[in-house]
């Protein structure tokens, strides 16, 4: 088992991925950080992404549990869908379409979104990807007691909380106050909710989130702040 300790801020892919390690006995502590300056990759003259995007940065410590009373991960549920890379992307810079490549536009190497259809794959993946989790878990929403979301868009997490049926008051939304910050967005609102005791320890956390590639992914943790 592991206990899911948070130190600032992280992101779901490799929370998972340094869970396997613990788990596998490879590390007793990993340290997951996640740290974005969108400041540098965006297109100014897009009023569609540039008003958005933030920085920000964070991590999370995955811990080995000595205990027999730990809680800790109850699972991950992860997935990517390659027809969309183009949707939420930057164009060019790399080894694909060099910056000097014939045709590149210096817009093509900042932030591209598509939003009206990035919003359709969110809205549906937040949900679904929830539903697959708490389901495989043999849980309901009824047993979670904070829903924290990738901080992209108000109206997306508005309708993930609808469908779900989460009470307001086990949701957490920050996006007012930092914008997107990426990676760093679900662990910047968990260290805020905690720091408000919105959630208890040994409480369940249902983290949730989507990006690029097109990509998403969710976990279910037990809340163990370090003492």
């Amino acid at each position: 088992r592991v206990l899911f300790r948070s130190v600032c801020t992280g992101f779901i892919y490799a929370m998972a991925h340094a869970t396997a390690l613990v788990e596998a006995g490879l590390a007793r502590k990993v340290l997951v950080t996640g740290s974005e300056t969108l400041s540098r990759i965006i297109n100014w003259e897009d009023r569609g992404t540039c008003i958005l995007f933030a920085d920000g940065a964070g991590a999370v410590m995955i811990e080995a549990d000595e205990g027999e009373q730990g809680t800790g991960i109850l699972g991950f549920e992860l997935g990517a869908d390659g027809s969309g890379k183009d949707l939420l992307c930057i164009r060019a810079g790399g080894s694909r379409t060099p910056v000097d490549a014939p045709g590149v536009e210096p817009g093509d190497t900042k932030i591209f979104m598509n939003g009206r259809e990035v919003f359709r794959f969110a809205t549906r993946v937040l949900v679904d990807s929830s539903t697959r989790l708490l389901a495989e878990a043999g849980l309901t929403i009824d047993d979670v007691d904070l829903f924290v979301a990738h901080q992209a868009n108000e109206r997306i997490v508005d309708h993930a909380v609808e469908k779900l049926e989460i009470p307001r008051e086990k949701v957490v939304m920050n996006l007012d106050r930092y914008g997107n910050t990426s990676s760093a967005s679900i662990p910047i609102a968990l260290a805020e909710a905690a720091e408000r005791q919105q959630v208890q320890p040994g409480g369940l956390v249902l983290m949730v989130g989507f990006g690029a590639g097109l990509t998403w992914g969710s976990t279910l943790a037990r809340w163990e702040p370090r003492t």
